[in-house]
């Protein structure tokens, strides 16, 4: 379902130009202020003492920019840049093999890195702390544990879900990051910036309602830039203005929060059924047909994040916003008035 969603946060194969439009230097990446006054000190330390710099986790929704400031950070330091995901990372001879082949201050970026299996972890622990790799050699009583040495380098790990990182993992990052939804205005000027790039013809006012409908996401901008421009041309005149933006939206049935049909259906969900929660999140994955990390990851942190959902220890509870946005009443479900 996931895959048909314009607003899904996941990467999708119609993202094929999302490369392009990444920045590669730090001061073209656009929002996060004090991540990048942060992060900029660090890799600034770092290169002043010749050493590599510390390992760093960055956590956060997806498609926030986390696998971007990976790189950023590699071509900042002047290194070179591995990047693979903890899913493709399948017996200990992989992880082994990847670590070694590693330069000094190098950057490997391990996306996905929760999934990481307990086996490989243990493998890595003493990769990070020690630079050094100890592999087993043999089975049974004649079994050898042998030290290979590693060039000091640099792990960054991506993940959406920090809290299924086990706790030795999660300590041996030295410098822990989290990137948050974006500000609007931050958005109007990724989308514009992405505009000049794919050559998209957009004035401030679309680029504006653009913004708004982005749900503080710049894939998800540059996904609505994209089909603009397809309804644009077909249309319109190949111009994207606010009366066109506003047009096209209508027709992806992407609201004035840029919530869609799925993000309404769940909170209606939610109000319509279990008259507002709370609820838990097993039931509404049922509910929807969805699995419970869908929900997790890709519906509920924005939901959260413009006050629609809450999560309480006892299940998920619709607020009076989510009420208000859908021109609900509490009234108007346990009298069964909703539909």
């Amino acid at each position: 379902m996931n895959k048909e969603r314009i607003t899904t946060s996941k990467r999708l194969s119609s993202d094929s130009e999302e490369g392009s439009l990444r920045p590669s230097r730090l001061k073209d990446f656009i929002g996060q202020e004090d991540l990048k006054k942060q992060v900029g000190i660090y890799i600034k330390a770092a290169r002043g003492r010749n050493e590599n710099l510390d390992h760093v986790l960055l956590y956060g929704p997806p498609g926030l920019g986390k696998t971007t400031l990976a790189t950023i950070i590699s071509h900042e330091l002047g290194v070179g840049f591995k990047s693979t995901s903890a899913p493709a990372i399948e017996r200990p001879g992989d992880l082994a093999a990847i670590l070694s082949s590693l330069k000094f201050r190098e950057v490997l970026f391990i996306d996905e890195i929760h999934r990481l299996k307990p086996i490989l972890e243990e493998i890595l622990y003493p990769a990070l702390e020690d630079y050094t790799l100890d592999i087993v050699v043999g089975q049974g009583p004649g079994a050898k544990s042998i030290k290979i040495a590693l060039k000091p380098f640099t792990l960054i790990g991506a993940t959406t879900r920090a809290g299924l990182l086990s706790a030795p993992l999660r300590a041996r990052f030295g410098i822990t990051q989290r990137i948050d939804f974006y500000k609007n205005e931050d958005i109007f000027e990724i989308a514009r910036r992405s505009s000049r790039i794919l050559n998209i013809d957009v004035n401030d006012e679309g680029a504006k309602i653009i913004a708004e409908r982005s749900r503080g996401t710049p894939r998800v901008a540059n996904r609505i830039l994209k089909r603009l421009r397809d309804i644009a041309e077909v249309e319109g005149d190949g111009y994207i203005d606010e009366s066109l933006a506003r047009k096209g939206l209508e027709m992806l049935n992407l609201d004035a929060l840029g919530l869609d049909n799925m993000d309404r259906r769940l909170v209606t969900t939610i109000i319509s059924k279990y008259e507002g929660g709370p609820v838990g999140v097993d039931t509404i994955a049922v509910s929807l047909g969805e699995d419970r990390e869908t929900i997790e990851d890709i519906y509920e942190p924005y939901l959260i994040q413009i006050g629609f959902l809450k999560r309480t220890p006892k299940g998920r509870v619709a607020t009076r916003l989510a009420y208000k946005h859908l021109g609900l009443t509490f009234k108007n479900v346990v009298e069964g008035e909703l539909f």
